[in-house]
């Protein structure tokens, strides 16, 4: 699917003063829910559109924005990836992370990939033009409770040298775990990650 932009005709009309928004998700009709309503806040604009890793990285030079709210699940390169990319090509370039995947395990793999905030998809309408002023203004957005969760386990640190054994796995590791979980045997994930069923049952 090609990414989508704005007519000529509806840029006319556009203030500069609006901050130019870049929406990455494979989901069309959700990029569209999301479109709207960050249009209907007034301060934003969404300038363009792409649904996967590799026409986000052409619309961003393109269009230059202000901001890009990245999913997680694309199909080729996935969101953290993305997320690498953007911030080596565009490290002052704030990004948002909008996804269904589990904020407490995530969250802080996203944020030190290069985000700058986090909003589960379930909560967009509600959250996420808190998160866009938020990551505007220079500060980090979790959810409350995932805030909350980093607070509490920063304060009750485990002894130096050991660490949780989630955040010890790689991006791609955790990404495996979590299609274990659903079911899915190393045949199906092999084919999901662009893997030979080899390469996927090595990784296991």
């Amino acid at each position: 699917m090609k990414a989508e932009k704005l007519t000529d005709k509806q840029t006319k009309s556009i203030s500069p003063a609006l901050k130019r928004i870049v929406i990455v998700d494979d989901h069309p009709l959700f990029r569209k829910g999301l479109q709207e309503l960050i249009h209907s806040d007034g301060d934003f604009l969404v300038c363009a559109e792409a649904s996967d890793a590799a026409e986000a990285m052409g619309v961003i030079r393109r269009e230059n924005p202000d901001l890009a709210i990245v999913d997680l699940s694309l199909p080729g390169a996935n969101g953290i990836e993305l997320i690498k990319n953007v911030r080596a090509e565009f490290p002052k370039l704030p990004i948002l992370v909008l996804s269904m995947h589990d904020e407490s395990l995530y969250a802080l793999r996203a944020l030190r990939a290069g985000a700058e905030g986090y909003v589960m998809k379930h909560e967009a309408m509600a959250n996420v033009i808190q998160a866009i002023r938020e990551v505007f203004n220079g500060r980090p957005y979790l959810s409350p409770a995932m805030a909350a969760q980093v607070i509490t386990k920063f304060a009750h640190r485990q002894a130096e040298g050991e660490a949780d054994a989630v955040e010890r796995l790689s991006d791609r590791e955790l990404e495996i775990l979590e299609l274990i979980g659903k079911g899915n045997d190393v045949r199906q994930i092999a084919k999901v990650l662009h893997l030979s069923p080899k390469t996927g049952t090595s990784l296991i």
